[in-house]
């Protein structure tokens, strides 16, 4: 069977990535979690001291440095799925935590920093047979991919879902510090000025507000058989 390019675009912590490595597994296919990307060289920044006093990042410094930040993912044994690796340091459980999350979205937001991953993006998916998570991954990273899924929930439904996540790793949450940040990264993917959060033209919209892992499992595999069909019709 012809192999296809898959992108899953939404808010932030709506599933996009467990959906995304499902599939992937699934169907044989290598998963890319590209937000992991955008928290890894947020988490550098962070371990560099390239945040100012009053939160916002220092841009130069960081763009002087971005040829020495090399991000790489390896697959773990024991989970089956691939961990972030930082320069050759596992950073997965490092770059979950509230304080990267707190900052994500201001680096994500810099043209220097999109246009060094999209471009390791669309070196990691040249082939296809992958599967891609993130923001933008429909609309510039892989335009002409063949199926385009868009996730949403409501922010609520999504803030509970990190608490509980962090909760279930021994790390310290406060829900009401997650719904804050939920609503505030909504709002700065959404409007940031180069390739902002939004639904594709030919995406296909899911809201799993209140659907089972296992529910969104089935859809999404129904519509990757739709996909590959058309493609070989």
């Amino acid at each position: 069977m012809k192999k296809i390019t898959i992108a899953i675009d939404g808010f932030s912590s709506c599933g996009k990535s467990t959906m995304a490595k499902d599939l992937a597994r699934e169907v044989g296919y290598v998963y890319v979690d590209t937000g992991a990307m955008y928290r890894a060289v947020t988490l550098y920044a962070l371990e560099n001291n390239m945040f100012l006093p009053d939160g916002g990042i220092d841009a130069d410094a960081l763009r002087r440095k971005m040829g020495d930040i090399g991000i790489s993912f390896r697959l773990n044994e024991a989970t089956g799925r691939p961990d972030t690796y930082l320069n050759g340091e596992r950073v997965e459980d490092k770059i979950r935590s509230m304080e990267v999350s707190d900052h994500v979205s201001p680096v994500a937001a810099l043209p220097f920093v999109r246009s060094a991953m999209v471009a390791l993006q669309q070196a990691m998916g040249r082939d296809k047979g992958v599967v891609m998570d993130g923001r933008d991954i429909g609309t510039t990273v892989f335009p002409d991919a063949e199926l385009k899924i868009y996730v949403t929930a409501s922010a609520e439904v999504r803030a509970q879902r990190r608490f509980d996540e962090l909760k279930s790793k021994g790390m310290d949450a406060d829900f009401d510090d997650i719904l804050r940040n939920v609503k505030e990264r909504d709002y700065i993917d959404s409007h940031r000025d180069v390739s902002p959060l939004r639904k594709a033209d030919d995406a296909i919209e899911l809201d799993n507000s209140h659907m089972t892992i296992a529910e969104q499992k089935q859809w999404l595999l129904e519509r990757f058989h739709e996909a590959c069909q058309k493609q070989a019709d």
